[in-house]
């Protein structure tokens, strides 16, 4: 007899919504999943691509069972094995790594491709603190843009998305919003019935930029001239609020001096807008109120990311946009829900003095580093052999016979083909754990809908016993997932978190952090000075008028933008035939450039530069301005069609500050395929 259930879920994605579902249950199997309508942000709207979820949680392709390689590596030639034998593996081969080396070549690589907590970073920081291993350090998405942020405004936080309906003016500068952030579409949608007009910058004409009102498409890497280009005009037109300035931020006066030099004509020369455009951008910003910026991703991924944001998060001040109801801006929220990550991840276990840190956009660097030795690597929620940088260099890394590679995923994916063990995971339906947003204010609980799938098991249940395994005695290592949440909880100086519990959450599914006006902007400034710091915002930190794209204009001319696509979330679901069936995988380029190389639409063409060549498809457009490439998505590899990572491409620098990921000064040239 058919019996269907329906549970309430939260999707796991690296995404700013953070989604609550409503899961449908039959015969043991999730047959739909839909948006959950009582969440009162997200409201029961959800992406096309988590519609999908269960297909991919009962995909045939999953991974089962533990495995063990038989083959050469990058033949995914496995061999099924126990757990017990993959654990006693694991272990023989850590003590043997720690014998003739240290802990210091023992490397944890992992992000947020399950945004979980206690999934994330829970009992597997225990186990490699406790182990003593190097360190990584996660740099890859937002550390440029958060470090500067916080310079400016001292904490990576901004207004809650909920009041943007009341914005009048609305900035989504280098985000594309209809693709990555879909509720503040929504939000700003109900803004524009009420009046608001809707400003898009970007150097895209993407499907965000095509839907707003105004739009302003700009050279890569010349968003922090164009910030200075607005204040500039804010101060000469007198469209400033003094008595903001005054009461709450420091620096204003070398700030003014600092812009004097960003003339709309200097401004229009570097950015590639006309003056009139950037004279129209900042009398809008100057004259409506309240006005909301919301600051993309994209934009840090440049050398000079930390430079861009630190700009753009000072324009709310000089026009006293905070504290209005829906004023301000966001880059993230993540910062409110503070958990106890001490409690949590127990770092005091540690005790190994001088191990290295690893930045993990330079992984193919460090592989090859014989001075100081990675001998083992144990990648979770990530795929390295996708998303990180300077491919060449990190898949020679990950060839190396005396690397013990270890992978626990869902999915044989391409970083799996380098592993020496492959552990098969629990998807988010089968976890218990805990959500928080980086972009609205709602902390949410996530129940198990299924049992675990074959013999899968989550990065708790995985660290837990292998902790074992290694003999580490410690109580932390018997805690529950309930207990790591009632840790994470567990911090009584928080004002946002407000004593939220463990049964909170059980009870009503999500709860709101707690802002109240004297813990919020303006009122609490969480900077050195107690204010808003503009003392630097126009300095380019180090990297002043040199733009990224006129260093190597002569050797690569096109520089290439590799921004996510509608259908994946980075390289997650881009195995899923009917998300493939979706998207394209092409390289936009632009007519000019395109007629300069006889390439047509359609056509196959070879990107290349000096670490690496990639084959795909042209897509010929005027989206994109010339001397500028678009790619879209990560795509697994087709070894049938010798088709590779875009980030074969893509340079392993870092931002200017936070060690961030440099995807975007990425420079190419391109050639009709048929013409090599």
């Amino acid at each position: 007899m058919s019996t269907k259930t329906i549970h309430r879920s939260v999707c796991p994605l690296d995404c700013p919504d953070t989604c609550s579902l409503l899961v449908e249950k039959e015969n043991g199997k999730i047959t739909k999943v839909s948006g959950n309508p009582d969440h009162p942000v997200t409201k029961g709207v959800i992406c096309h691509k988590v519609r999908k979820m269960p297909e991919r949680t009962h995909h045939p392709d999953r991974i089962l069972y533990p495995l063990k390689r038989v083959g050469k590596k990058g033949n995914l030639s496995f061999e099924r094995i126990s757990w017990d034998e993959a654990y006693k593996e694991i272990t023989k081969q850590f003590q043997s790594i720690i014998q003739d080396y240290s802990t210091n070549a023992i490397l944890p690589y992992s992000f947020f491709g399950n945004m979980g907590i206690i999934n994330s970073e829970g009992m597997d920081r225990r186990f490699f603190n406790r182990l003593g291993a190097r360190k990584l350090g996660r740099t890859i998405c937002n550390t440029a843009g958060a470090e500067g942020y916080k310079l400016t405004m001292g904490k990576p936080v901004g207004i809650d998305p909920e009041d943007t309906v009341n914005s009048r003016l609305i900035i989504i500068w280098g985000c594309n919003l209809i693709s990555t952030n879909l509720h503040q579409v929504i939000y700003a949608n109900e803004a524009r019935k009420n009046g608001a007009k809707i400003v898009v910058i970007d150097v895209h004409r993407n499907r965000t930029a095509k839907w707003a009102d105004h739009f302003y498409q700009i050279k890569p890497g010349t968003d922090d001239i164009l910030s200075n280009g607005i204040m500039h005009l804010l101060i000469a037109h007198q469209w400033t609020d003094s008595t903001f300035i005054n009461q709450y931020t420091t620096g204003f006066e070398e700030l003014s001096k600092r812009v004097q030099d960003y003339t709309p004509e200097y401004v229009s020369a570097k950015t590639g807008l006309t003056e009139s455009e950037i004279r129209e951008l900042a009398e809008m910003y100057g004259t409506i109120s309240p006005s909301f910026i919301r600051i993309g991703n994209g934009l840090q991924h440049q050398i000079n990311g930390a430079s861009i944001t630190r700009s753009i998060s000072s324009l709310p001040a000089l026009t006293g946009q905070w504290g209005k109801i829906g004023g301000g801006a966001l880059k993230g929220n993540a910062g409110y829900a503070e958990w106890n990550t001490t409690k949590l991840q127990r770092p005091e276990l540690h005790n190994v003095p001088n191990v290295s840190t690893t930045n993990m956009n330079q992984i193919g660097r460090a592989l090859l580093n014989n001075d100081d030795p990675i001998k083992a690597l144990f990648i979770y929620n990530s795929n390295p052999a996708q998303v990180a940088p300077n491919q060449n260099l990190v898949r020679k890394g990950l060839m190396r016979e005396d690397l013990f590679t270890v992978v626990h995923d869902l999915f044989l994916t391409d970083s799996c083909r380098y592993a020496d063990i492959v552990l098969p995971a629990t998807s988010h339906f089968e976890n218990l754990d805990l959500y928080k947003s980086y972009w609205h204010l709602y902390v949410q609980l996530n129940e198990p809908t299924l049992a675990p799938i074959g013999e899968c098991k989550s990065n708790f249940t995985l660290f837990k016993e292998l902790a074992a395994y290694m003999g580490f005695s410690e109580d932390c290592f018997q805690d529950t997932e309930v207990d790591l949440i009632k840790d994470a909880l567990d911090n009584p100086e928080s004002p946002y978190l407000n004593g939220l519990t463990f049964e909170d959450l059980k009870n009503q599914g999500w709860v709101k952090l707690k802002l109240e006006p004297e813990n919020t902007f303006p009122n609490k400034i969480p900077s050195p000075s107690g204010k808003i710091e503009l003392t630097f915002a126009a300095n380019q930190l180090g990297r002043e008028k040199n733009l990224p794209y006129e260093t190597k204009e002569s050797v690569y001319p096109l520089q290439l933008i590799s921004g996510p696509n509608h259908q994946f979330l980075n390289s997650t679901f881009s195995n899923q035939t009917s998300l493939q069936a979706l998207e394209r995988a092409v390289v936009y380029i632009h007519p000019i450039n395109a007629e300069k190389k006889r390439i047509k639409t359609g056509d196959l063409v070879e990107l290349y530069n000096d670490l690496g060549r990639v084959k795909i498809k042209a897509a010929v457009t005027d989206d994109v301005k010339e001397n500028l490439l678009i790619t879209q998505g990560l795509w697994w590899d087709d070894h049938d069609n010798n088709q590779y990572s875009i980030n074969h491409l893509t340079p392993d620098g870092l931002s200017d500050l936070g060690g961030g990921a440099t995807f975007f000064n990425c420079f190419v040239d391109v050639k009709r395929f048929e013409d090599q």
